[in-house]
């Protein structure tokens, strides 16, 4: 059975996040989505929250081979926790190649069984980032469209519920 990891911050998970995760899907077995928790970043949406929305949004997507979970700690330490021997990574740049590269040294350095698979960004997907979906929000702006249909129904109840 092949298993692969796909983790990140996910905050909030986008419609490029979710094209690659449905595109996994059908390469892998099982997937496990992991929310990293990473205490070097201040997140707009708590690790619970995260892993709730992308819990929603699988749901509506019918994806039946993808599960969520939050971590924290290495990538390894997940892979291995979920027996995953595939770490699955979008790239919408080759910016994104040049982060993802030397990553992709130090997880095989620390385990040698976990191989990294890149997939590339839907070409409609490349400008979006969960950083500037933040920043829309934060001025006001609209992100439908840039988040999956579910996800944008939980955050807008936030908003709103924020608001009163």
């Amino acid at each position: 059975m092949k298993k692969a990891i796909f983790a990140g911050s996910f905050d909030p998970f986008t419609i490029g996040h979710m094209d690659v995760l449905r595109r996994a899907a059908v390469l892998f077995d099982e997937v496990h989505v992991g929310v990293l928790v990473n205490p070097g970043k201040h997140p707009l949406f708590t690790p619970e929250e995260r892993r709730g929305m992308i819990e929603a949004a699988v749901r509506e997507a019918g994806i039946e081979n993808a599960s969520v979970s939050v971590f924290s700690g290495l990538l390894v330490d997940f892979a291995h926790s979920v027996g995953a021997r595939y770490n699955v990574r979008g790239l919408r740049s080759g910016a994104d190649f040049d982060y993802e590269y030397p990553m992709e040294y130090y997880n095989r350095r620390m385990a040698s069984e976990l191989e990294t698979v890149y997939l590339a960004s839907d070409p409609a997907h490349v400008h979006i980032s969960s950083s500037a979906v933040r920043m829309l929000m934060a001025s006001g702006a609209g992100i439908s469209g840039l988040v999956p249909d579910q996800i944008y129904k939980i955050i807008a109840e936030r908003v709103k519920s924020d608001e009163q």
